[in-house]
């Protein structure tokens, strides 16, 4: 592998190609908190929570927009996970017909506490790269999964 120049093309595809699933099959193997591992949380479930941990309360049409799914989608999810206690809803009260949605004050430690060790690797592996470095790298892997689905054609 060349070190004074980077990696050509074909060495960081290689690369990469046997690093992606090594870090998916970690990222799935992170154990899920005692308070929420009865839940049957999904994938799905941890990006929803995850910008309601890190932006806070946020509206249905937020929440899907930021996902890139049907507030439909979200209106879904958000009633599973207020059945199961995760997450609250109440209307805005600026706009009624807008719904608000918030991590439960009684599962706000174990949501953090499930994401904390991703977030830490994330701030461990992004921290030394300049801003420029960081927007490139996260560009980068939109692209690649832009790319995999095929919604870069």
């Amino acid at each position: 592998m060349s070190t004074d120049e980077g990696l050509s093309l074909d060495e960081g595809v290689r690369t990469l190609l046997l690093l992606m699933p090594r870090l998916v099959g970690r990222a799935k193997r992170m154990p899920v908190p005692e308070p929420l591992r009865m839940l049957d949380l999904a994938p799905r479930h941890l990006s929803l929570l995850s910008y309601l941990l890190f932006d806070g309360p946020l509206t249905v049409n937020e929440l899907a927009a930021r996902l890139e799914v049907a507030p439909a989608t979200v209106s879904l999810m958000v009633g599973d996970l207020s059945r199961k206690g995760v997450v609250n809803r109440r209307e805005d009260e600026a706009d009624r017909r807008r719904t608000i949605v918030s991590i439960a004050e009684t599962n706000r430690e174990a949501v953090d506490a499930w994401l904390a060790r991703g977030a830490c690797a994330w701030r461990s592996a992004l921290e030394p790269l300049t801003s420029e470095q960081r927007r490139v790298f996260v560009e980068t892997l939109r692209s690649y999964e832009r790319a995999v689905t095929g919604d870069g054609e």
